[in-house]
């Protein structure tokens, strides 16, 4: 039998979603709205310490989700730091899957620079991590070159599956589905398989919007926001990745070369306005 679902159905099923340490209690509030077995990362950012992010991974886990922890290497300030985060992530279930990235720190505060150095310092497995998450730019990064870009990318695929470790690579947010599909494109031609999922913002404010998308680089001129369903003269309100979501789906149908894409959904909106998006959403075009 044919199978029926639309692409833009297949596309928004299985989406991960993004919160901080301190987002707990957004977690239960969106509780109901998110599809048990979820994979929720819980990002590793400056203003947490360790107990809130276990905590954090931990509560995804009760919750019946999928704990998708982030280690930073910059902020490490020894192996013995990881492997203690690692330690305590293990003891609540929750190092299956992690996302090793490289972090905001210009100086490592300890002996790993990027993620590259914490994939091939050998310990992840020794604490039942079995699929690292590593970071993909389709626009590029503001202070990393291009070139330097595909190379962290190619060896920390090679290294992962040196050691048996599954990948996955998770993208930063777009508003314009152009670069994001010749990205894809490149990172097949590259003979990278890996599972691809595109950062999505879910449903906030525009002004919000931009101001991420200033801070990390990415493309807001006038044509691509339109594009996307906001106006630069009218910064009220919110914008939602109706859009983006739907032109992405048919590309990536048109093109099976692109493999197995999903989306992460950067909650910069709220958890549960981003899990009822994703609902309403599927909903909408499975009718």
């Amino acid at each position: 039998m044919a199978d029926t679902t639309s692409p833009q159905a297949k596309l928004a099923d299985d989406y991960s979603l993004e919160m901080t340490g301190k987002d707990v209690p957004g977690l239960h509030e969106a509780q109901d709205a998110i599809p048990q077995g979820t994979r929720v990362n819980v990002t590793f950012l400056g203003n947490e310490d360790l107990e809130m992010r276990v905590a954090a991974a931990q509560a995804v886990k009760e919750a019946g989700f999928v704990p998708v922890p982030h280690i930073s290497a910059r902020r490490l300030a020894s192996q013995a730091q990881l492997e203690e985060f690692l330690d305590r992530l293990q003891q609540v279930g929750a190092t299956e899957h992690v996302f090793a990235v490289g972090g905001d720190p210009a100086t490592p505060e300890g002996p790993y620079d990027s993620s590259f150095d914490v994939i091939r310092a050998g310990v992840l497995q020794k604490y039942g991590v079995r699929e690292v998450s590593i970071a993909g730019y389709p626009e590029g990064h503001p202070d990393i070159p291009t070139d330097v870009l595909w190379e962290h990318l190619e060896n920390k695929a090679a290294s992962l599956a040196e050691q048996g470790l599954g990948a996955v690579i998770l993208t930063q947010f777009a508003f314009d589905t152009d670069p994001v599909t010749t990205w894809i494109r490149d990172v097949r031609e590259r003979g990278i398989d890996a599972t691809i999922r595109i950062g999505t913002p879910g449903p906030a404010g525009i002004k919000r919007l931009l101001n991420f998308a200033r801070r990390f680089g990415i493309g807001a001129n006038a044509m691509i926001v339109k594009k996307y369903g906001f106006s630069l003269t009218n910064l009220m309100g919110t914008a939602g990745p109706d859009r983006f979501v739907t032109e992405l789906a048919d590309l990536l149908a048109a093109d099976p070369a692109s493999g197995d894409v999903k989306l992460h959904m950067y909650a910069f909106g709220g958890l549960r306005a981003t899990a009822e998006w994703a609902r309403d959403y599927r909903h909408r075009v499975s009718a």
